[in-house]
Protein backbone atom coordinates (compact mmCIF):
# COMPACT_ATOMS: atom_id res chain seq x y z
CA UNK A 1 0.00 0.00 0.00
CA UNK A 2 2.95 2.73 0.52
CA UNK A 3 4.99 1.76 -2.10
CA UNK A 4 3.97 5.06 -4.10
CA UNK A 5 6.58 5.30 -6.83
CA UNK A 6 6.51 8.04 -10.00
CA UNK A 7 4.21 10.50 -8.18
CA UNK A 8 3.62 12.93 -11.09
CA UNK A 9 0.40 16.11 -11.10
CA UNK A 10 -1.22 17.24 -14.15
CA UNK A 11 -4.14 19.38 -14.70
CA UNK A 12 -7.87 17.80 -14.84
CA UNK A 13 -9.36 18.86 -18.38
CA UNK A 14 -11.79 16.22 -17.93
CA UNK A 15 -12.58 13.72 -15.65
CA UNK A 16 -15.25 11.01 -15.56
CA UNK A 17 -16.09 11.68 -11.57
CA UNK A 18 -16.13 15.54 -10.67
CA UNK A 19 -17.58 18.24 -12.49
CA UNK A 20 -16.38 21.86 -11.55
CA UNK A 21 -19.45 24.26 -11.30
CA UNK A 22 -20.06 27.76 -10.47
CA UNK A 23 -23.03 29.05 -8.53
CA UNK A 24 -23.48 32.92 -9.50
CA UNK A 25 -26.11 34.24 -6.50
CA UNK A 26 -26.91 37.56 -5.13
CA UNK A 27 -27.03 37.77 -1.48
CA UNK A 28 -28.16 40.80 0.58
CA UNK A 29 -28.30 42.72 -2.67
CA UNK A 30 -24.55 41.94 -3.54
CA UNK A 31 -23.65 39.66 -6.39
CA UNK A 32 -21.28 36.72 -5.69
CA UNK A 33 -20.37 33.56 -7.29
CA UNK A 34 -18.98 30.60 -5.63
CA UNK A 35 -16.96 27.18 -7.44
CA UNK A 36 -17.80 23.56 -6.50
CA UNK A 37 -18.15 20.06 -7.51
CA UNK A 38 -20.60 17.95 -8.39
CA UNK A 39 -19.64 14.01 -8.45
CA UNK A 40 -20.54 11.29 -10.92
CA UNK A 41 -23.03 9.08 -10.04
CA UNK A 42 -21.80 6.25 -12.30
CA UNK A 43 -20.38 6.36 -15.19
CA UNK A 44 -22.84 5.14 -18.17
CA UNK A 45 -20.47 2.59 -20.21
CA UNK A 46 -22.51 4.32 -23.26
CA UNK A 47 -20.53 7.26 -23.37
CA UNK A 48 -17.97 7.89 -25.21
CA UNK A 49 -16.42 11.71 -24.33
CA UNK A 50 -16.53 11.06 -20.50
CA UNK A 51 -15.35 7.62 -20.59
CA UNK A 52 -13.10 7.12 -23.62
CA UNK A 53 -13.13 3.68 -23.71
CA UNK A 54 -17.19 3.42 -23.75
CA UNK A 55 -19.69 4.91 -26.25
CA UNK A 56 -23.27 6.58 -26.19
CA UNK A 57 -25.12 8.76 -23.81
CA UNK A 58 -24.37 10.80 -21.52
CA UNK A 59 -23.84 10.33 -17.86
CA UNK A 60 -25.70 11.55 -15.07
CA UNK A 61 -24.61 13.63 -12.24
CA UNK A 62 -25.56 13.31 -8.46
CA UNK A 63 -27.93 16.57 -7.88
CA UNK A 64 -26.53 15.86 -4.04
CA UNK A 65 -23.73 13.38 -3.19
CA UNK A 66 -24.57 10.72 -1.38
CA UNK A 67 -22.64 8.28 0.81
CA UNK A 68 -23.01 5.85 3.88
CA UNK A 69 -20.30 4.92 6.36
CA UNK A 70 -20.19 2.48 9.03
CA UNK A 71 -18.79 2.43 12.73
CA UNK A 72 -17.77 -1.20 13.73
CA UNK A 73 -17.87 -2.74 16.97
CA UNK A 74 -15.89 -6.27 17.46
CA UNK A 75 -17.04 -7.69 20.52
CA UNK A 76 -15.27 -10.35 19.93
CA UNK A 77 -12.53 -8.35 20.58
CA UNK A 78 -13.22 -5.39 22.23
CA UNK A 79 -12.21 -3.50 19.26
CA UNK A 80 -13.22 -0.65 16.49
CA UNK A 81 -12.95 -1.75 12.85
CA UNK A 82 -11.45 0.61 10.83
CA UNK A 83 -9.63 0.77 7.70
CA UNK A 84 -6.78 2.82 5.95
CA UNK A 85 -6.06 3.55 2.90
CA UNK A 86 -3.10 6.02 0.63
CA UNK A 87 -5.30 9.06 -0.34
CA UNK A 88 -3.79 10.82 -3.51
CA UNK A 89 -4.95 13.81 -2.42
CA UNK A 90 -3.49 13.86 1.17
CA UNK A 91 -0.44 12.79 -0.32
CA UNK A 92 -0.45 15.52 -2.61
CA UNK A 93 -1.58 17.87 -0.13
CA UNK A 94 1.54 16.99 2.18
CA UNK A 95 4.06 17.75 -1.07
CA UNK A 96 2.88 20.95 -0.76
CA UNK A 97 2.57 21.69 2.97
CA UNK A 98 5.86 20.44 3.35
CA UNK A 99 7.38 22.07 -0.70
CA UNK A 100 5.83 24.96 -0.59
CA UNK A 101 5.14 25.76 -4.08
CA UNK A 102 5.21 22.25 -5.32
CA UNK A 103 1.66 22.25 -7.00
CA UNK A 104 2.08 25.98 -8.30
CA UNK A 105 4.19 24.83 -11.74
CA UNK A 106 1.77 22.75 -12.79
CA UNK A 107 0.98 23.38 -16.24
CA UNK A 108 -1.53 21.75 -18.76
CA UNK A 109 1.01 20.25 -21.02
CA UNK A 110 1.34 17.00 -18.84
CA UNK A 111 1.89 15.69 -15.79
CA UNK A 112 4.80 16.53 -13.64
CA UNK A 113 6.62 14.98 -11.23
CA UNK A 114 6.93 15.74 -7.67
CA UNK A 115 10.50 16.45 -6.00
CA UNK A 116 10.74 15.92 -3.75
CA UNK A 117 8.82 12.71 -3.68
CA UNK A 118 7.26 11.86 0.07
CA UNK A 119 7.03 7.97 1.34
CA UNK A 120 3.62 6.96 0.90
CA UNK A 121 2.70 6.51 3.81
CA UNK A 122 1.97 10.55 3.85
CA UNK A 123 -1.04 9.70 2.19
CA UNK A 124 -2.12 6.75 4.38
CA UNK A 125 -5.15 7.40 6.01
CA UNK A 126 -7.53 5.99 8.67
CA UNK A 127 -11.21 6.29 8.02
CA UNK A 128 -14.22 4.23 8.99
CA UNK A 129 -15.74 1.91 6.23
CA UNK A 130 -17.92 3.96 3.62
CA UNK A 131 -18.71 4.00 0.51
CA UNK A 132 -20.84 6.38 -2.08
CA UNK A 133 -24.67 5.72 -2.63
CA UNK A 134 -24.18 5.18 -6.70
CA UNK A 135 -26.05 1.87 -7.05
CA UNK A 136 -29.99 2.39 -8.06
CA UNK A 137 -32.53 0.96 -5.76
CA UNK A 138 -30.58 0.18 -2.95
CA UNK A 139 -31.36 1.24 0.13
CA UNK A 140 -28.84 3.35 2.36
CA UNK A 141 -28.65 0.36 4.54
CA UNK A 142 -28.38 -2.42 1.78
CA UNK A 143 -25.36 -0.27 0.71
CA UNK A 144 -23.75 -0.36 3.93
CA UNK A 145 -23.67 -3.83 4.14
CA UNK A 146 -22.58 -4.02 0.88
CA UNK A 147 -19.31 -1.57 2.00
CA UNK A 148 -18.96 -3.34 4.93
CA UNK A 149 -18.69 -7.09 3.20
CA UNK A 150 -16.43 -5.34 0.46
CA UNK A 151 -13.88 -3.37 2.51
CA UNK A 152 -14.05 -5.08 5.85
CA UNK A 153 -14.78 -8.93 5.11
CA UNK A 154 -18.38 -8.33 7.57
CA UNK A 155 -21.48 -10.53 6.81
CA UNK A 156 -23.98 -7.54 7.66
CA UNK A 157 -27.85 -7.36 7.42
CA UNK A 158 -29.23 -4.22 7.14
CA UNK A 159 -31.45 -4.88 10.65
CA UNK A 160 -27.95 -5.46 12.07
CA UNK A 161 -27.28 -1.66 11.34
CA UNK A 162 -28.37 1.50 13.85
CA UNK A 163 -28.76 4.73 12.14
CA UNK A 164 -26.12 6.97 13.98
CA UNK A 165 -26.70 10.96 11.89
CA UNK A 166 -27.11 12.29 9.13
CA UNK A 167 -24.84 15.22 8.29
CA UNK A 168 -23.43 17.34 5.46
CA UNK A 169 -19.63 16.70 4.77
CA UNK A 170 -17.32 19.11 1.95
CA UNK A 171 -19.96 22.14 2.69
CA UNK A 172 -17.68 24.37 0.67
CA UNK A 173 -16.52 22.20 -2.23
CA UNK A 174 -19.37 19.45 -3.06
CA UNK A 175 -22.14 19.85 -0.78
CA UNK A 176 -22.46 16.43 0.22
CA UNK A 177 -24.44 14.08 2.53
CA UNK A 178 -23.55 11.45 4.94
CA UNK A 179 -25.19 9.08 6.95
CA UNK A 180 -23.62 6.90 9.34
CA UNK A 181 -24.43 3.86 10.95
CA UNK A 182 -23.29 1.41 13.75
CA UNK A 183 -23.27 -2.33 14.01
CA UNK A 184 -21.85 -4.63 16.19
CA UNK A 185 -20.03 -8.02 15.06
CA UNK A 186 -18.36 -10.83 15.87
CA UNK A 187 -15.44 -13.10 14.70
CA UNK A 188 -18.08 -15.46 13.31
CA UNK A 189 -19.42 -12.79 10.98
CA UNK A 190 -15.81 -12.02 9.48
CA UNK A 191 -16.12 -14.03 6.46
CA UNK A 192 -13.81 -12.39 4.04
CA UNK A 193 -10.86 -10.76 3.94
CA UNK A 194 -12.12 -7.95 2.68
CA UNK A 195 -9.66 -4.98 1.45
CA UNK A 196 -12.04 -3.41 -1.03
CA UNK A 197 -12.33 -4.64 -4.88
CA UNK A 198 -9.35 -4.42 -6.99
CA UNK A 199 -11.22 -4.29 -9.79
CA UNK A 200 -11.95 -0.50 -9.04
CA UNK A 201 -8.17 -0.07 -7.42
CA UNK A 202 -8.67 -0.15 -4.06
CA UNK A 203 -6.38 -1.54 -1.80
CA UNK A 204 -7.58 -1.45 1.34
CA UNK A 205 -6.01 -3.10 5.19
CA UNK A 206 -8.81 -3.80 7.69
CA UNK A 207 -7.39 -2.21 11.02
CA UNK A 208 -8.94 -3.24 14.59
CA UNK A 209 -8.49 -0.84 17.44
CA UNK A 210 -8.17 -2.16 20.63
CA UNK A 211 -11.10 -0.38 22.68
CA UNK A 212 -9.15 1.07 25.85
CA UNK A 213 -6.86 2.69 23.37
CA UNK A 214 -9.59 3.97 20.94
CA UNK A 215 -9.67 7.62 23.23
CA UNK A 216 -6.16 8.43 22.85
CA UNK A 217 -6.45 7.58 19.34
CA UNK A 218 -9.18 9.96 18.80
CA UNK A 219 -7.64 12.48 20.54
CA UNK A 220 -3.84 12.37 18.77
CA UNK A 221 -3.33 14.73 15.90
CA UNK A 222 -0.27 12.97 15.11
CA UNK A 223 -2.66 9.67 13.45
CA UNK A 224 -3.72 10.94 10.43
CA UNK A 225 -7.83 10.30 10.29
CA UNK A 226 -11.06 11.48 9.07
CA UNK A 227 -13.55 14.00 11.00
CA UNK A 228 -16.18 10.96 10.85
CA UNK A 229 -13.50 8.58 13.02
CA UNK A 230 -12.96 10.86 15.59
CA UNK A 231 -16.86 11.57 15.91
CA UNK A 232 -17.34 8.01 15.50
CA UNK A 233 -15.10 6.88 18.56
CA UNK A 234 -16.82 9.53 20.64
CA UNK A 235 -20.10 8.71 20.06
CA UNK A 236 -19.64 5.16 20.44
CA UNK A 237 -17.67 6.18 24.11
CA UNK A 238 -20.66 8.25 24.72
CA UNK A 239 -23.62 5.72 23.58
CA UNK A 240 -22.45 2.03 23.57
CA UNK A 241 -19.29 2.04 25.74
CA UNK A 242 -21.22 2.69 29.08
CA UNK A 243 -23.49 -0.30 28.47
CA UNK A 244 -20.63 -2.70 27.71
CA UNK A 245 -19.86 -5.38 30.35
CA UNK A 246 -16.64 -5.84 31.94
CA UNK A 247 -14.16 -7.92 29.58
Amino acid sequence: MERIEGAAVGRCAASPYLLPLTLHYRQNGTQKSWDFMKIHDSCDPAWASVCPSEQGTPPSWAVEERSVTILMFNSSRRSLVLVKQFRPAVYAGEVERLFPGSLAAVDQDGPRELRPALPGSAGVTFELCAGLVDQPGLSLEEVACKEAWEECGYHLAPSDLRRVATYKSGVGVTGSSQTMFYAEVTDAQQGGPGGGLAEEGELIEVVHLPLDGARAFADDPDVPKTLGVIFGIWWFLSHVAPGLGPQ
